[in-house]
């Protein structure tokens, strides 16, 4: 009997459900970890995903997708198989997808060539994740497995994350620093900007000025009860009005575009994992990097592999190889799943 999910050209797919998961080009049904662009793909026939992610589903692929959701925790039958959401910690409405089969099979081979005898499986899909605490979605919480579908973007030993209260505090004091000039901060729109707003109640209660792209997503987020600061959309200013002294909120994609000439003298900033790289911000010319992600660090990833106590390790995105071939290492039976995707043009 075939493993109970096996890669595809469109993704990861269980036979015995008939759904993909994080599906890349449209399918009759897709089963949707979170809103982000390069795992909630246009053009499928139905989709499936935990009911507070539904909004912004709905923001992104448009009225016309037939989205339907479910509570963290509850299991719905699908086929042959059980699927039920549990919490990420990626974004708001964000989930790992845990799905039971009906049989027992055989574990699949790894890279190793090893299989790990038959039985009724449980996998667990993580989609993105991380450990960390952010006020602006649910925690993330173990669910135990037999397979384990982690992703790894960030899964080599230099990539560990500070505390993000201090980072945030960092963030605080260099738009505070810059009373003479505006501080354009770039990052993601859908989860960074609003973990940022949050972050930011602690120090202070001052607006800050968001790009278009950030302010229907932030509506968004209040509508869930999430606090957060203040925003007021960069398009509704007066024209002509100095921005010295503020914080701009804007994706990396407008960095370069005329949008930027609005805010005169100003100093730019990245929110990324990706400024944990020594020498990343020099090269791509910010004058400071926050290194803040919404993604496991390296020991997020080894701890939340121990604890999901998988007798099989399946890694996917990123640094997925790395990964893999670490914990054979460390004697767990692992391997690699999927094609690499592309990345997300805005980064995290």
């Amino acid at each position: 009997m075939p493993p109970l999910l096996v890669p595809a050209p469109e993704g990861l797919f269980c036979a015995e459900g008939g759904f993909h998961v994080d599906p890349r080009v449209p399918v009759p049904l897709a089963v949707v970890t979170h809103a982000h662009a390069d795992h909630a793909t246009p053009g499928c026939g139905a989709y499936l995903c935990a009911a507070s992610s539904l909004p912004l589903l709905a923001h992104r692929l448009g009225p016309q997708a037939m989205l339907e959701g479910m509570a963290y925790g509850e299991r719905r039958a699908l086929g042959g198989a059980t699927v039920s959401f549990h919490p990420a910690g990626h974004i708001l409405g964000s989930a790992q997808v845990r799905i039971e089969g009906a049989e027992e099979r055989a574990l699949p081979a790894t890279a190793a060539g090893r299989e790990a005898g038959a039985s009724k499986t449980v996998w667990v899909v993580t989609g993105d994740y991380k450990r960390e605490s952010d006020p602006t979605c649910a925690p993330f919480e173990t669910v135990p497995c037999d397979v384990l579908v982690t992703e790894a973007s960030y899964a080599l030993p230099i990539f560990r994350w500070d505390d993000p209260r201090e980072v945030l505090r960092d963030i605080h004091a260099w738009w505070i620093g810059n009373a003479q000039k505006a501080s354009v901060l770039f990052c993601y729109v859908l989860g960074k900007a609003q973990r940022i707003l949050a972050g930011l109640l602690e120090f202070t209660e001052r607006p800050v000025y968001v790009h278009g792209a950030i302010e229907p997503l932030a509506a968004i987020y209040r509508s869930a009860g999430v606090r957060m600061l203040p925003t007021l959309p960069v398009a509704e200013t007066q024209k002509g009005r100095s921005f010295a002294g503020e914080l701009i909120l804007a994706p990396i994609t407008a960095r370069g575009l005329p949008w930027m000439k609005r805010f005169g003298d100003f100093e730019s900033a990245f929110a990324s994992g990706s400024m944990r790289i020594r020498g990343q911000r020099r090269r791509r010319a910010f004058d400071r990097g926050f290194a803040l992600s919404d993604h496991a660090d390296w020991a997020g990833i080894l701890r939340t592999v121990e604890e999901s106590r998988a007798r099989q390790v399946l890694a996917t995105h990123g640094h997925r190889d790395a990964l893999a071939r670490y914990l054979r290492e460390q004697g767990v039976e692992a391997g690699a799943i999927g094609t690499v995707q592309p990345s997300d043009p805005e980064g995290d």
